[in-house]
C-alpha cells in the first residue's frame, strides 16, 4: 500500500517493528521549523485537506513557497491517491518554468511516502513533519485552515464542479494576487515575489556596472 500511496480507512493497535522504525529514520525533518527562507524555491512545503460536498468529500492538495506564501500549484480530486500529489508537484515544477525545491517538506502521509511520490521528487531533498507533530508544517495547514475561514465556509458546496470553482477562485483571483501577508511585509505574495525580482535585478545590473568600471 505504502507503495501505490494507498492510505488505510480502519486503525489497528500499533506493533512496532524493526522495519518499521528503519523506516522511520529515514523519514527526516530537514526544515525543522524555518518557515521564513530569503529566496524563492529554497522550499516549498505541501499538504491535502478534505473539503465537503453535499455529494460527498474531495481532496484539496497543494504546493506553497514557503518564501512568498504563494501557492504554486493545487489539485482538487475525488481520492486521496498518490498520483493527485504527483500531479501537484508537476504543476508547481511547469509553474516555475522547471525550477525544482532544494527542500520538499511534507507531513507523513502515505501520499508522500509512496513510490511514485519518491520518484517524482528524487531531484529535490525531502523532508517530513515529526509524527504527530502538524506545526511543522503549520504554513500549509494554516492556507487550508484559511481558504476555509474566508472563503469555503460561506457556501453549501454542491459537488465536486462546484468546489472546483469556489477553490479556483479564491486562490487564483484573491489569495495569490491580492490578499495582504504580514511575512510578506503586507503585501501578496505576487507583489512580494515581484519586489524581490526587482531588487535582484537592480543587485545585478549593480555588479554589472561596477564590474565596466574596473576595466576601464
Amino acid at each position: 500500500m505504502r507503495k501505490m500511496g494507498i492510505c488505510a480507512l480502519w486503525v489497528r493497535h500499533w506493533t512496532h517493528t524493526t522495519t518499521d522504525s528503519d523506516f522511520d529514520l529515514r523519514l527526516q525533518n530537514i526544515l525543522d521549523e524555518q518557515f521564513s527562507p530569503d529566496m524563492p524555491n529554497a522550499v516549498w512545503v505541501s499538504d491535502i485537506t478534505y473539503i465537503w460536498t453535499e455529494k460527498g468529500f474531495v481532496y484539496l492538495t497543494s504546493v506553497m513557497d514557503l518564501f512568498s506564501r504563494k501557492i504554486l500549484a493545487w489539485v482538487l480530486s475525488r481520492t486521496l491517491e498518490a498520483k493527485n500529489v504527483v500531479e501537484t508537484v508537476q504543476k508547481a515544477v511547469r509553474e516555475r518554468d522547471g525550477v525544482k525545491p532544494k527542500v520538499f517538506h511534507n507531513d507523513r502521509g502515505c501520499q508522500y511516502v509512496s513510490e511514485e511520490f519518491l520518484e517524482a521528487t528524487r531531484e529535490m531533498t525531502n523532508s517530513y513533519s515529526k509524527k504527530g507533530y502538524p506545526w511543522d508544517n503549520a504554513c500549509i495547514e494554516s492556507f487550508h485552515s484559511l481558504i476555509k475561514r474566508e472563503w469555503l465556509n460561506r457556501f453549501k458546496i454542491e459537488n465536486y464542479d462546484q468546489a472546483y470553482r469556489y477553490v479556483l477562485e479564491y486562490i487564483n483571483t484573491f489569495y495569490n494576487t491580492v490578499r495582504i501577508h504580514s511575512h510578506c511585509k503586507y503585501q501578496s505574495p505576487d507583489e512580494y515575489e515581484a519586489a524581490y525580482s526587482k531588487r535582484l535585478s537592480e543587485l545585478k545590473q549593480g555588479l554589472a556596472g561596477e564590474g565596466e568600471k574596473s576595466c576601464v
